[in-house]
């Protein structure tokens, strides 16, 4: 594979993006692909530097645009840093959300004019789109449920679970908007399944995508 292949995992809360990235590296390793696992807000070290503040909770008394500023200055530095050189070398990215969440959080449940939130996309990713986005659907109730058995009961939720169900139902809506709207590059995966049935849609859906674009010439032909 002389370029790599960009895939993000996208939901809400507790749909178990980060346990199926886990397994299909897991499995994609065994067949001997180059796969680097990575995730938003984090990924590279000055992505990683503003990931506390995000969390956290500390820039939101600033704003959600302040917020959606500094997740593209993180996703930038992601990019330029991390994602596009590994893609380039021909290295499988798996990576835990990326600019569709920024277009739901910040730009659906933020308000955030969509014009400013496309020209900040457009700089922050810089052409580095995803070849496949996997979309992680679940009732936020229980996604809410899972995310807090998840921490456990000591820890309390972070920056965005807090937010009440129905700015979690905006955004699992806002979520299936984009995938229908962009359904070459989108795939909605029922999360509420199971794990090792979620993960058996999961990798059906990726090799056969890594198999359509292989050369012509690598791919085995079946007997006649």
């Amino acid at each position: 594979m002389a370029r790599g292949f960009f895939i993000t995992f996208e939901g809400g809360e507790g749909a178990g993006k980060s346990t199926q990235i886990e397994r299909l590296a897991m499995k994609m390793r065994a067949k001997k692909y180059d796969v680097l696992v990575s995730r938003e807000p984090g990924g590279s070290p000055g992505a990683e530097a503003v990931r506390h503040v995000l969390l956290s909770g500390a820039a939101e008394p600033f704003g959600p645009k302040m917020e959606a500023l500094l997740f593209a200055a993180a996703r930038s530095d992601h990019v330029e840093q991390v994602i596009r050189p590994a893609v380039e070398r021909g290295t499988v990215v798996l990576c835990d959300r990326f600019m569709d969440s920024s277009r739901v959080y910040q730009g659906v449940t933020g308000n955030i004019d969509p014009a400013f939130m496309d020209a900040l996309e457009q700089v922050a990713i810089n052409g580095m789109v995803p070849d496949m986005t996997l979309i992680f659907d679940i009732d936020p109730i229980e996604g809410l449920r899972r995310a807090t058995a998840r921490r456990g009961a000591e820890d309390g939720p972070d920056r965005y679970e807090k937010e009440t169900l129905a700015i979690h139902q905006r955004r699992r809506d806002a979520f299936l908007a984009i995938a229908a709207a962009e359904p070459e590059r989108c795939i909605v995966i029922d999360a509420s399944s199971d794990q090792d049935t979620v993960e058996h849609v999961v990798t059906a859906a990726v090799f056969a995508a890594l198999e359509a674009r292989a050369p012509a010439h690598s791919k085995q032909v079946a007997p006649a």
